[in-house]
């Protein structure tokens, strides 16, 4: 013991006693100065190496010596330099991308066997690119529909950008864009999302093995990276489609010092239905539109620090005349810090505001009202990045969050003298991690961590507690600031990857994530009048485990990659409403959520294609999402209204020439379940519906095919063009949106299901331009 104890203490020494140096530096895109993320740099010599971290960074130590240090990341050309390590060196270097025009549309940020190499599982990282060609919906490329055709990611409804995870709701993922939180991702009632592509940098989603840096959510993070700005030269980009308007611009303010960006999108869609309705279908004073503004200022003030403002900008518009209507929208802002302590330890530092509101008018005459709602966020965060050894890179740091919920507010003019408003709700969340990135050995390689989290509601304010009518029996006032209920998680993260052989490879992936938010909402697909609020005494966060497994192996050199994933999550204070629910403007609502427990489970299948002339995927999800909530089905185990048992998706694309190709998606999937009456009464002459058990019924199977080619102008020097045409529902199948009960018209005493289909054939065109 004392021998094994001794070795324990000198190891450190004989491992640091070894002379190791040091090399350092950022790696930039030689045309715009873009930060590049995830550029492998390696010693082929001893196939050591490590990669740039988000903001271009890269910390690389090895024993002295001579080695070829080499620069590689798909789409750009590789850079390999002879380089002595017998002293501390930074070395910042620009990569310029491949002019390869057959395969452009397939360049990635990945190495090609990182599937196999990496410890990293359930996180799929989107090629923006391939974004741009898949066909959607009136030709908006759409970051949230292409994530939807993805294994073990669903669509929450026809036409719209919410998603589910895993057998994750809605309020389960945190969208992150810039490191600020999103509350509501959806334009035009959810059917576009807030994202404008030609904004952003990088996309990454993840399903599993999430990492302790990320907290409060408890299903999914969706982090969203906006571009910095082009620092050599002054670029723009833009389109126009059948709906809305897109122009970026971007360019140096100090050439490779200080850069910007400013991406602007508007939709017109009251003015090209007033264009194309006859007159007596549209009145003249109705206004339908949505707006986006994105912008960033990126300032290198020398090699060691950096200073990072961004800002988005959105609000939607629906109404008629300045007296009836509703609007509703984000606004983000992030200021960034980073700075180099040393050629090994890398910091981030973020003060970022994050604020959503909702607002609905209601008036005729002298008489009008208004309804608001919304939540408001002051976060701070540091976040250190330490790049101990090759072997070893080492993620800590910390946050905090002030939170402020406005429940709901219903106010009127001095005509009615009449106002409800329900009390404004405060919170604290905070956070601590440690994340440690391992290659154990050639083959072994693990990510583990821990996440500290503390939730604390704060005064002032009501607290109420409840008997079993639902009524209020005991209440206290706590003062400002002062807790009123504290909550704690421990959070570990775990992911392990052995490598088979050199096409193969196991992952294993456990995490245990707290969520302290909630969202009160009766849709499946969201809506503007979802309502977030805090846990409290009544509303207990929600806790998830959840263990995967999966197999991974590629086929022809990396070009096709498969995997297997199968996953198993189990939620604790899962919450439902009690039947008969109402939230809107209640102030006791929490009196009306039930909790209990929940599960998930299933098996997700992945075929990818992602070098050639011909590219895509199949991506199909085998899934169960189920609660036991007692007060709601006889306390047994039933599904949740977003439960899909089957989900396929198959996307291709086929580049024909390089000025032209092709896109196909297919998608199927069973319905989801719905609460259907399953017969009728009737009650002093009216017929009343009864209801039996909730979420006993399944919409019908939904299905459909979307096409788009793509047809690219001639390339000149100093400018781009391209026209994409697209149809969406190319079959023109009629799914079902919502199914309504009514009396039937020809046989009395009889009810019937009416089918309500949103879309049928849609077709679009949109022009696109770069110069």
């Amino acid at each position: 013991m004392r021998r094994l104890l001794f070795l324990l203490a000198i190891y450190p020494t004989l491992l640091w006693g070894q002379q190791n140096y040091t090399l350092s530096g950022s790696v930039t895109d030689a045309e715009t100065g873009e930060d590049l993320i995830g550029v492998t740099v390696v010693a082929i010599d001893i196939g050591k190496g490590t990669i740039s971290n988000n903001y271009g960074f890269y910390s690389l130590s090895l024993q002295e010596g001579k080695y070829t240090i080499q620069y590689s990341y798909l789409g750009y050309e590789t850079i390999s330099k002879d380089l002595n390590f017998n002293k501390k060196q930074t070395f910042n270097i620009e990569l310029s991308p491949v002019s390869i025009e057959l395969n452009e549309v397939v360049i990635s940020a990945e190495r090609r066997d990182k599937n196999i190499t990496s410890a990293e599982m359930g996180v799929e990282k989107l090629n923006l690119k391939r974004i741009a060609v898949i066909p959607v919906l009136l030709g908006e490329k759409d970051v949230l529909k292409t994530i939807q055709l993805l294994p073990g990611i669903s669509s929450s409804g026809e036409g719209s950008t919410g998603f589910n995870v895993r057998g994750g709701s809605m309020d389960q993922n945190l969208i992150l864009l810039d490191e600020a939180p999103l509350y509501s991702a959806s334009h035009l009632m959810g059917f576009f999302s807030v994202f404008n592509a030609d904004a952003l940098k990088d996309v990454t989603i993840y399903k599993g093995g999430i990492p302790a840096y990320y907290g409060g959510r408890a299903s999914s993070v969706l982090d969203i990276t906006m571009n910095n700005g082009n620092r050599k030269r002054f670029s723009a980009t833009g389109g126009i489609g059948l709906i809305s308007t897109r122009l970026t611009v971007e360019g140096p303010i100090l050439k490779d010092k200080l850069s910007f960006i400013v991406s602007g999108r508007r939709t017109y869609a009251d003015i090209v239905a007033k264009t194309a309705l006859p007159e007596d279908r549209l009145p003249d004073d109705v206004s339908l539109y949505f707006y986006d503004l994105n912008a960033k200022l990126s300032y290198s003030i020398n090699d060691k620090n950096r200073l990072i403002l961004s800002g988005y900008f959105g609000k939607d518009v629906f109404g008629f005349s300045d007296q009836i209507g509703t609007d509703w929208g984000n606004s983000t802002g992030t200021l960034r810090w980073n700075h180099l302590f040393s050629d090994k330890l890398f910091s981030n530092t973020s003060a970022i505001y994050s604020t959503y509101n909702y607002g609905f008018n209601i008036g005729q005459g002298d008489i009008s009202m208004r309804l608001t709602s919304g939540i408001e966020n002051h976060n701070f965060k540091e976040d250190f990045t330490w790049f101990l050894n090759p072997n070893n890179t080492i993620k800590f740091g910390g946050g905090a969050t002030y939170h402020q919920f406005m429940p709901g507010e219903l106010t009127t003019d001095s005509t009615l003298n009449f106002e409800i408003i329900l009390e404004k709700k405060r919170a604290i969340e905070s956070g601590i991690y440690l994340q440690n990135e391992q290659k154990v050995s050639s083959r072994f390689s693990a990510n583990y961590g821990i996440r500290l989290s503390m939730f604390n509601q704060i005064g002032p304010g009501w607290v109420y507690e409840y008997g079993e009518d639902n009524t209020p029996i005991d209440s206290s006032y706590y003062e400002s600031n002062e807790t009123v209920q504290a909550y704690y998680g421990i959070e570990p993260r775990l992911s392990f990857n052995y490598i088979l052989g050199s096409r193969s490879s196991v992952k294993v992936s456990y995490n245990r994530m707290a969520q302290y938010l909630h969202l009160l909402s009766n849709s499946t697909s969201g809506s503007p009048t979802d309502v977030w609020m805090p846990s409290s005494n009544n509303l207990k966060p929600l806790y998830v485990d959840q263990l995967a497994l999966g197999y991974f192996r590629n086929f022809l050199d990396n070009n096709i990659e498969t995997s297997v994933e199968v996953y198993y999550k189990n939620l604790q204070n899962v919450a439902d409403y009690e039947n008969g629910a109402n939230i809107f403007l209640n102030e006791f609502v929490e009196a009306t959520i039930l909790s209990g427990t929940g599960r998930s489970y299933g098996l997700e299948l992945y075929v990818k294609k992602k070098y050639g002339d011909f590219t895509g995927w199949i991506s199909y999800t085998l899934s169960r999402t189920e609660n036991k909530i007692e007060g709601i089905n006889s306390f047994s185990w039933y599904p949740v209204k977003y439960d899909k048992t089957h989900d396929i998706s198959i996307v291709g694309t086929y580049q024909f020439t390089p000025r032209i190709s092709i896109s196909a998606v297919w998608i199927y999937a069973t319905g989801n379940a719905v609460t259907f009456p399953s017969g009728k009464y009737v009650l002093d002459g009216l017929p009343i519906p009864y209801y039996t058990e909730r979420n006993g019924y399944r919409m019908p199977h939904y299905h459909r095919v979307d096409a788009s080619i793509n047809l690219k102008g001639k390339k000149r020097k100093k400018f781009e063009s391209s026209w994409d045409l697209s149809v969406y529902n190319a079959y023109n199948r009629h799914n079902a949106y919502m199914i309504n009960f009514q009396e039937s018209e020809t046989i009395p005493g009889a009810t019937e299901a009416v089918k309500l289909s949103l879309f049928g054939i849609v077709p679009s065109i949109s022009y696109n331009f770069k110069f």
